[in-house]
């Protein structure tokens, strides 16, 4: 299994590289990418123990793959293959598969990480490969997008990597446990990092521009899987004792309810779904030990959601509503909405039920309200109005079948949680929120500012967020 492991790290980079001399079957190499992730996910969840692999001696670096692992490697080869689809026949060139690949081979990288340095490198590389992916289209605004978006990563590894240093010169080792005796701004500074890589509560306010404003296949990865390069390690870090699991639980918190504020008055569809995304992240982070599945129902149904949208006559919701949309487009964007709500019979239903359950007694009464949130907040797309069939291409349907089926099956993980009690609350839950959508939300126009995603302020809030961390490190 170690051989193994090593050669399922090592074969995006080579493949991504053979891209160049075989453009022909670009797409055919890319995809078969997916397949051997997604063959390598299926394997840790058969494995008994964990996959440990020691890459140098004496400096805790060592690689981890376990069944934690499994739950984000399976989303990143589901919404990857899903994205090669829907990109089939759009055009792109072999540069764009190239670095598609290189991106899935450098996220799965930090799922198996278990220290500091191995972490820092493989999120280094994701970044330079999502800025190139982001940046494809060459216009000035992806240009600036992608530079922006360059810049706060940079940024956030630099504070990331003097934590890491500072671990090291605690306890000679670069391992994840080492958190536990290092110094306060060790946690801090590491911290800090994770959470702006992450785009959780306010150090994530630089998320929605990134991905409302790149392309649809390349905002789908986005949303879908980049982002949790550095939610995993955020959960690893959690489990290694109360004091750091408290700390993530309550970013965890905080960043529902943040998120969920913004989605439910956003009136852009793509900005809306980026939103969301912060908002799901704290879904994951306020239940550590199970947020391997919480991650995988997100990922599919945040990626499908975004293909969808991209397809739509319009981003703006008031326009939506006088541009009825092609019904079976319709249809698949309710179930993608349903998933994410927690309709029983999708994936949604279980993680969501799973997480709720797995909150501290603090957390339960937030988390609940954040829930309700996501239901008023995904009215918008179950109450748009159906037209006439549209010409749809073929890419669209094959992707957002892959993520519906994958919807559907990932549902059988947590059967428990199909008891009368869950069920019913899951449906109340969810018609409470559509009622609340129409009586109120539907006839508010409330435009949110965006002076706090302006480049200077996500500066600023850098700043702040070192502090808090800093002093509840030290409480």
């Amino acid at each position: 299994m170690n051989i193994l492991t090593i050669a399922w790290l090592t074969l995006p980079f080579f493949i991504g590289f053979v891209i160049y001399l075989l453009p022909k079957l670009d797409k055919y190499l890319a995809l078969g990418i997916t397949f051997v992730s997604a063959g390598y996910a299926l394997l840790l969840f058969l494995e008994k123990s964990p996959v440990k692999l020691q890459l140098l001696d004496n400096f805790g670096v060592e690689l981890v793959a376990d069944n934690l692992s499994a739950y984000f490697i399976l989303t990143n080869a589901i919404v990857t293959a899903a994205v090669i689809f829907y990109c089939w026949d759009s055009g792109k060139t072999a540069f764009f598969y190239c670095q598609m690949i290189i991106l899935h081979g450098s996220v799965n990288s930090p799922f198996v990480c278990a220290d500091f340095v191995s972490l820092y490198v493989a999120l280094e590389v994701s970044g330079i490969a999502a800025f190139l992916l982001i940046a494809y289209p060459r216009t000035d605004r992806s240009l600036w997008v992608a530079l922006r978006y360059l810049f706060i990563s940079n940024t956030a590894m630099l504070f990331y990597l003097v934590g890491a240093v500072l671990v090291y010169q605690t306890h000679n080792s670069f391992a994840f446990e080492g958190l536990k005796g290092a110094p306060p701004e060790a946690l801090a500074l590491i911290f800090l990092g994770l959470l702006i890589k992450g785009g959780i509560f306010v150090s994530g306010l630089w998320l929605p521009l990134t991905h409302s404003e790149s392309e649809t296949p390349v905002s789908a990865l986005l949303s879908g899987i980049v982002i949790k390069a550095s939610i995993l390690p955020l959960l690893r870090c959690a489990l290694i004792s109360d004091e750091l699991g408290n700390i993530v639980r309550i970013f965890g918190v905080a960043t529902a309810l943040m998120g969920i504020f913004f989605v439910i008055f956003e009136k852009d569809t793509k900005r809306m779904l980026a939103f969301s995304t912060i908002s799901q992240l704290g879904f994951i982070l306020a239940a550590p030990e199970v947020g391997g599945i919480y991650a995988l129902a997100h990922g599919l149904v945040k990626s499908n959601l975004f293909l969808i949208a991209g397809s739509l006559p319009s981003r703006n919701f008031k326009e939506l509503q006088s541009k009825p949309i092609d019904p079976n487009l319709w249809i698949a964007l309710v179930i993608a909405s349903l998933s994410i709500s927690g309709f029983p019979l999708l994936a949604g239903f279980g993680s969501k039920v799973l997480t709720l359950k797995s909150v501290a007694p603090w957390q339960a009464i937030p988390m609940n309200i954040a829930a309700l949130g996501t239901a008023i907040a995904f009215a918008k797309f179950i109450f748009l109005p159906r037209g006439e069939k549209q010409e749809i291409k073929i890419g669209l349907w094959l992707a957002i079948a892959l993520l519906t089926s994958g919807l559907i099956i990932a549902n059988v993980v947590y059967l428990e949680a199909y008891t009368v009690e869950s069920i019913i609350k899951a449906i109340g839950t969810i018609a409470i929120g559509w009622l609340i959508y129409v009586l109120v939300i539907k006839r508010l126009a409330i435009a949110l500012p965006r002076v706090v995603e302006e480049f200077d302020h996500l500066i600023g809030v850098m700043s702040l967020s070192l502090i808090v961390l800093f002093w509840m490190a030290l409480a």
